[in-house]
């Protein structure tokens, strides 16, 4: 059957490009991080068929065609399954280089089964298969699902440096971690956009900079980058981001002067935002510390006072929060701001 379906296709390729009649071509892709991983597949239908078992034995088979080697499933219909990833990663914990491979599986009758890594993409099925060829075989436990008419390959339980590939036929599914080292690959890939035009602007240092604090690593790599930025745009965002550095690295005295020098050339909006940057990040007092200063700066402003009053809520302070949410409306506010205000009032009972 599988060579009488070769066949068929091979015999649809000989002429112009049309749809195909069975097996539709598919692809889908994932990002984690900035690494990319895509999978072009057909998708065969199940038609009523027994698949495991039959149409995709148990085990390694030979096909009766091809190289004659024992080989297991090519993970669809038609060509390869062809998985592409961008940058080196893992599959079940097995370091695998970037670029093009087979995706193959095997199917057991107790459930469990293998994932295999071909590195030769190009043939068709499973015809040619070589274990030789093979960059990656990895143990899997199969989930038992609902039925799947066709055969579908999602991505799932998605997190910041991993998730899981899993195909899905009948009602089996085979699941495949895959990990990328996102961090590190940020950082490699940081070092080399620097040497491009994106070295040229201050903004690229002070991303890089900035990564690196959020996610605490490269801590004296990040200090000579910000330093970059710093040659290039001295001012609040540069300078408060190395004196995070600082304080993280240990210098606490030396980066709580240099706050200071940052916080003195900061716009409302600046400080507006810092305000709200430290509330996200639980630090409910010195929210209310730098949002009472842009009060302070500008007391004209409805949005200063709004956010205050938003601070001091967050903190559960009603009274203070009714207080700077009333000033705020006493300075006829834009439409959001007077929206934001109001909506406070009311929950506290004070409008």
């Amino acid at each position: 059957m599988a060579l009488v379906s070769l066949v068929n296709c091979l015999l649809h390729a000989q002429g112009i490009t049309t749809p195909r009649p069975a097996s539709p071509a598919a692809s889908v892709s994932q990002t984690i991080g900035i690494s990319k991983i895509n999978v072009d597949y057909s998708r065969p239908a199940v038609k009523g068929r027994q698949v495991w078992g039959a149409l995709v034995p148990y085990g390694w088979n030979k096909q009766g065609f091809g190289s004659g080697n024992e080989a297991p499933w090519r993970a669809g219909a038609n060509e390869n399954t062809v998985i592409t990833f961008s940058h080196p990663v893992k599959v079940e914990g097995k370091d695998v280089s970037a670029g093009s491979y087979g995706l193959f599986f095997v199917i057991n009758q107790d459930n469990t089964g293998e994932v295999i890594l071909s590195k030769d993409y190009r043939s068709w099925g499973s015809f040619w298969y070589d274990a030789k060829q093979d960059q990656l075989r990895a143990k899997i436990q199969l989930r038992d699902i609902a039925h799947e008419e066709l055969l579908s390959i999602e991505f799932g339980n998605i997190a910041k440096n991993n998730c899981e590939l899993m195909l899905n036929w009948e009602k089996k599914q085979f699941p495949v971690k895959i990990e990328f080292a996102v961090d590190d690959i940020v950082m490699a890939n940081a070092t080399e956009e620097l040497k491009s035009v994106t070295g040229f602007t201050w903004q690229g240092y002070a991303s890089a900079a900035n990564y690196a604090l959020q996610n605490n690593i490269n801590l004296p790599q990040a200090l000579n980058w910000i330093d970059q930025a710093i040659a290039q745009n001295k001012s609040f965002p540069t300078l408060r981001t190395k004196a995070d550095l600082l304080k993280k690295t240990g210098k606490n005295d030396e980066g709580e002067k240099l706050l200071k020098e940052a916080m003195a050339m900061a716009t409302e909006a600046e400080l507006n935002v810092y305000g709200y940057q430290l509330m996200g990040q639980g630090d409910v007092n010195k929210a209310i510390d730098i949002l009472a200063l842009n009060t302070t700066r500008f007391p004209k402003s409805a949005n200063a006072w709004d956010s205050l009053g938003e601070a001091y809520a967050t903190k559960g302070d009603k009274e203070n929060a009714i207080k700077n949410f009333k000033k705020s409306l006493s300075l006829n506010p834009p439409a959001n701001v007077r929206a934001n205000s109001e909506k406070f009032l009311k929950q506290f009972g004070a409008m």
